[in-house]
């Protein structure tokens, strides 16, 4: 049998990668989603067949990878790695082609996430994950509200808080519903370690989360309530919907104006938000769109993405409102 791969270190974003490597890894890509033989260099072609098998895999390790990141084109990189090592390896010594390739990507994504805390201990203002599309299976099904949270920024949010192996074995064992035995094989554990570290951070996980259950149409519908009285500058009616204690954080990464800290309490969220949306901005179009698994507001103006905003409810009210407005994290939303 082929030799599992370990967790060597990958790279934090795709500047970081050698020039040469990384345009390899983007034309190899290429040739994936094309589907056929393609060059990578001089003399060198991918075979068909292992392309066809790593496509089969592809849209899963990409859920994985980003479960794990928090980070879309990070999950990208981790994807593009997994492939240029399935096409190093002797495939023929592979016993099952979904278990290697996971373990190659989940150990990545493990050994990135040992530098990325101190990153983002400096990252200017807050660090919120980036939002990515779901409406056409872009991170795997969703079908139900357990699918749905797992993915969503309130959550995302709160596996930073784990440690990398505490993370790794959540996502696989509640995500991906990966035995424990698995677990341990691919993460070089033993099963009752795999088992304590499953149960320390879904317990951290679900004792720091409240999850809106209602169905997609009704959150829909409550945000866009929530959205017509941003727009219109309804402050009154804005206060009405939120908690007393809700809380609303813009990550703008130091590249767009945005809060740094915060916002706490229901006055203060509404005027804030009644500031940001009730504008008068040529070109701005606000519509309502499937991201992280639940309704979001995208604001473009003249067809570029301004801002992804998306609420957390509690019982039948707004507890929280996330905005994005780092460009390096809006690449996603078309």
């Amino acid at each position: 049998m082929a030799p599992m791969p370990g967790s060597d270190t990958l790279p934090h974003a795709r500047e970081r990668l050698p020039h040469r490597r990384r345009h390899r890894a983007a034309r190899v890509v290429a040739g994936i989603v094309a589907g056929r033989w393609r060059t990578v260099k001089a003399g060198e072609r991918v075979d068909d067949a292992g392309l066809v098998e790593f496509e089969r895999h592809r849209v899963r390790l990409f859920a994985l990878a980003y479960r794990m990141l928090g980070a879309a084109g990070e999950a990208e990189d981790a994807v593009q790695e997994a492939y240029l090592r399935w096409e190093g390896t002797d495939r023929a010594e592979v016993r099952s082609a979904e278990a290697w390739l996971t373990t190659v990507v989940v150990n990545l994504c493990r050994t990135w996430l040992d530098s990325a805390r101190s990153r983002r201990e400096t990252y200017t203002g807050p660090w919120l994950p980036e939002p990515v599309p779901t409406g056409r299976g872009e991170l795997g099904p969703l079908e139900s509200a357990e699918q749905r949270d797992l993915v969503s920024m309130a959550v995302l949010t709160l596996l930073e808080r784990l440690s990398p192996v505490e993370r790794a074995v959540f996502v696989l064992r509640e995500a991906f519903d990966y035995a424990h035995r698995e677990i341990a094989d691919m993460l070089e554990l033993t099963e009752a370690n795999s088992q304590q570290l499953y149960s320390r951070a879904r317990r951290r996980v679900r004792s720091e989360r409240t999850r809106f259950d209602a169905p997609p149409e009704q959150a829909r519908e409550l945000f866009e309530r929530f959205l017509t009285a941003a727009r219109t500058g309804d402050v009154a009616a804005l206060e009405q919907m939120f908690t007393a204690d809700i809380v609303a954080v813009a990550d703008g990464g130091g590249k767009i104006t945005a809060a740094r800290r915060p916002i706490v309490g229901a006055t203060k969220v509404a005027r804030y938000l009644s500031g940001l949306f009730n504008r008068e901005i040529p070109g701005l179009e606000l519509t309502i769109e499937e991201i992280n698994g639940t309704p979001a507001a995208v604001a473009r103006v003249n067809g570029a993405v301004l801002v992804v905003g998306i609420a957390d409810v509690t019982g039948d009210r707004v507890s929280a409102v996330r905005l994005i407005l780092n460009p390096d994290k809006l690449a996603r939303i078309a």
